[in-house]
């Protein structure tokens, strides 16, 4: 996992899950990944998307990132890194569609 969020634009395409051009789709897509692994979220804490939330931050350009633990000593970490470029480090390029 990068130290920055910005900085998974400078790997490779191939990891990227999913883009989407418009900040609604990209927060529905926020909220089923979470709703995909509400049952590997360790004890009663699970996360909920505030899709308006995720949308204004992404529409303002900012990134959402979330991490937890999950069961199995894993690590769950679900991002959206916003790119038009991305408005702390214009330099890296947005990958390709």
């Amino acid at each position: 996992m990068p130290l920055e969020s910005a900085d998974w634009l400078l790997k490779s395409a191939a990891r990227i899950e999913a883009t989407f051009t418009e900040p609604e789709e990209a927060a529905d897509w926020y909220a089923k990944q979470l709703t995909h692994h509400t049952e590997t979220f360790i004890g009663t804490y699970a996360p909920t998307a505030d899709r308006d939330e995720i949308t204004r931050r992404l529409a303002a350009g900012e990134d959402v990132v979330g991490g937890w633990w999950v069961t199995g000593g894993r690590f769950l970490s679900v991002n959206l890194v916003a790119c038009s470029p991305h408005r702390l480090r214009r330099e890296y390029a947005c990958p390709a569609h």
